[in-house]
Order: structure tokens, then C-alpha cells, then sequence
């Protein structure tokens, strides 16, 4: 429990909050517009899922499919100031987890959404948290941990389903090379032409996915370097088959010290320092 709940400062937590409301905005116009086009599709189409289902959730129609999509886009943008984290935070969180059975309703589910719902989930239950506050916070705490918790079975499971259907035959298969012909780029065609790369990236694919769990052991400084080949595997990954899991990438940053990094402060402290400098240069010579 005490791990579970360790504390954390508050601006840590309000940095955390501003860019995955953020991303959420952000997701809704550039990684997800698709959704949209839900609006003008047959009923008759519509899957749901079994939470769908156990919910009763409404077949889409356009009218909510647009509506989810214009209110969740500007009450996103007002959860990411801060304001009212936990009217709009549940609010959030409800809007967009209709706005994703609708996307994945229709065939492929995919699975580099689990940290970012789970961060949704459970960041209103913090309340509020100003920026650069130190005051440490348990509650914050277990809500970065559970999302960091979330990430890692997100590996971990990727891992266990790749064995459970595949077996250890997925570790020689040609699963990379089927992706690289579908939709490979150069970079992708030239590791396609080194011979067994392919073998071997698979393998330490399921490495690294199953070894996961062993960054919440591991010291501030190297879960930092951990968090940084995270970051570079999944570059790596878009930079050759193009799929870039930006939620995930988003959902990581719960591992991160984000107080640290006050873009206002800076951009602040640049601007006196420009405005310094006019004024000296302004300043007449005696």
C-alpha cells in the first residue's frame, strides 16, 4: 500500500493532467478524426463491445457522434486549465470512453488505449492541484501509479497474447516482415534485407515487453533511462511500420517528473530577459 500510495507533489499531478487533457483534444482532430465518419455508417455495421453491450450503450447515430465529438473537444480543452477537475474530469473521462467503443466497435480494437483510459479515469479523483505546488499528495500519487501500472500490463499482456496464440512459434514467424510489406517504409525495407534482423527484433520485442515490470525496481535515475527506451523503441517502431501509439507515448509521461518542465515559467523568463535587453539597448549612453 505504502508503494501504491506514495506521494507525489502536486504539480507533478497538474502537469500530468494539462497534457493528457491536452492530448485528448489533440486525438480527437489528429489521431482519431476517423470516428467521425462513424456518424454515416449503418446501424447494421455497429458491433459493440462487451462493455457496449453490458452497458446499452446507443447504436451511433450523427447526432451523437458529432456531439461527443464537439463537446468533448471543448470541455478537454477546459480540464486541461485545471478548473473544476472533477466535474469535468468525469465528464471527460465519460465522453471519451463512449467516443472509443464507437471507434472500436467496428472491427480492430486496439490496445495502446488501456493508460490513457486509465489515466482519464482516475485523475479527477485528486481534486485540484495547482502547477509547481510541492505540497506531496497521496492521492495524486496512487493515480500516477495506477496509470503507470496500466502502461506496463499494457506491454506485459501485448507480450502474454503474442504467446498465448502465437506460441513460441511468433518468435520465427514472419509477423515483422507481414507488417514491413503492409506498410513498411524505406527504413523498414532496408532491415527487411539483413538477414535474420527480423528474427532477432522479435525476439528482443518479447524481451523487452516481459521484462517490463521490472522498471517500478528500478532507481529514479535509470527508470528514467528505462522511460527513455520506451520512448525510442516505439520511435523505432513508427519510424519503420508507421504505427506510432500516441496514447501509450502519452500515458508514459506518469513516470516522468513533469513539475520539472514549467513551459510558462520559461516563456516568462525569456520574455523579461528580451524585454531586459530592449531596455538596456534603449537606455541612453552618458
Amino acid at each position: 500500500m505504502k508503494w501504491l500510495f506514495a506521494p507525489v507533489p502536486l504539480g507533478r499531478v497538474a502537469a500530468f493532467r494539462t497534457l493528457i487533457y491536452l492530448f485528448v483534444a489533440a486525438d480527437l482532430v489528429i489521431f482519431t478524426p476517423w470516428v467521425r465518419h462513424h456518424a454515416s455508417t449503418p446501424g447494421d455495421l455497429y458491433e459493440p463491445l462487451l462493455v457496449g453491450r453490458l452497458l446499452h450503450l446507443p447504436t451511433p447515430t450523427p447526432l451523437l457522434v458529432h456531439g461527443i465529438f464537439w463537446a468533448l473537444l471543448v470541455l478537454a480543452l477546459a480540464a486541461a486549465t485545471g478548473r473544476a477537475p472533477r466535474l469535468l474530469g468525469w465528464t471527460v473521462f465519460a465522453l471519451y470512453f463512449e467516443w472509443m467503443v464507437i471507434a472500436m466497435s467496428y472491427g480492430k480494437v486496439d490496445h495502446d488505449r488501456v493508460g490513457l483510459l486509465v489515466a482519464l479515469a482516475v485523475l479527477p479523483t485528486v481534486g485540484r492541484a495547482r502547477h509547481g505546488d510541492p505540497t506531496r499528495t497521496e492521492s495524486g500519487g496512487w493515480a500516477l501509479r495506477v496509470t503507470q501500472v496500466a502502461v506496463v500490463c499494457t506491454y506485459f499482456l501485448a507480450a502474454w497474447a503474442k504467446l498465448r496464440f502465437g506460441g513460441l512459434d511468433w518468435v520465427t514467424s514472419s509477423v515483422l516482415a507481414r507488417a514491413i510489406v503492409r506498410r513498411g517504409t524505406d527504413l523498414a525495407d532496408l532491415i527487411a534485407g539483413v538477414p535474420y534482423l527480423l528474427i532477432l527484433a522479435q525476439v528482443g520485442i518479447i524481451a523487452f515487453e516481459l521484462a517490463s515490470p521490472a522498471i517500478f525496481f528500478l532507481k529514479p535515475r535509470w527508470r528514467n533511462y528505462a522511460v527513455a527506451f520506451f520512448y525510442s523503441f516505439h520511435v523505432v517502431t513508427f519510424a519503420t511500420i508507421t504505427i506510432s501509439f500516441a496514447p501509450h507515448l502519452a500515458a508514459i509521461t506518469s513516470f516522468l517528473a513533469l513539475e520539472k518542465v514549467r513551459p510558462v515559467v520559461w516563456v516568462r523568463g525569456f520574455l523579461a530577459r528580451r524585454r531586459g535587453e530592449v531596455e538596456s539597448h534603449e537606455r541612453p549612453v552618458v
